[in-house]
């Protein structure tokens, strides 16, 4: 039996205030890994997705650490609620909202992202 890979073109893309951004391509996005990508402004992004194919992108630097590490974080639910947990301090960030599931005074900045 031979298997095929389906390839598609379609492309990751941030919204960045009032246009889009292109990240990567969608086929590089596995469920439950993160991919980081630098943005015009130097700033990072990490983008996931999960297994149903829904995409989150949130800032990739650690709020509490400051190191830009969120995409390499392990990903999970909490209360029907997505979350990548930092793989340094453990804290947890919703991928909708970008709270602090451990420090409601803390966020992270989420970005509307789609694939096209």
């Amino acid at each position: 039996m031979t298997l095929t890979l389906e390839t598609t073109d379609l492309k990751v893309r941030l919204r960045l205030t009032d246009a889009w951004f292109t990240v990567c391509d969608l086929s590089t996005l596995l469920p439950g890994r993160g991919v980081a990508a630098l943005l015009p402004d130097g700033s990072q992004v990490a983008v996931f997705t999960d297994r149903t194919g829904r995409l989150y992108a949130i800032d990739n630097r650690d709020p509490f650490t400051g190191a830009a590490v969120l995409s390499r974080g392990l990903t999970g639910t909490h209360q029907g609620h997505p979350f990548v947990a930092s793989p340094l301090l453990k804290q947890r960030f919703d991928l909708e909202s970008g709270q602090c599931l451990e420090d409601e005074a803390v966020r992270v900045t989420t970005y509307e992202v789609k694939a096209a």
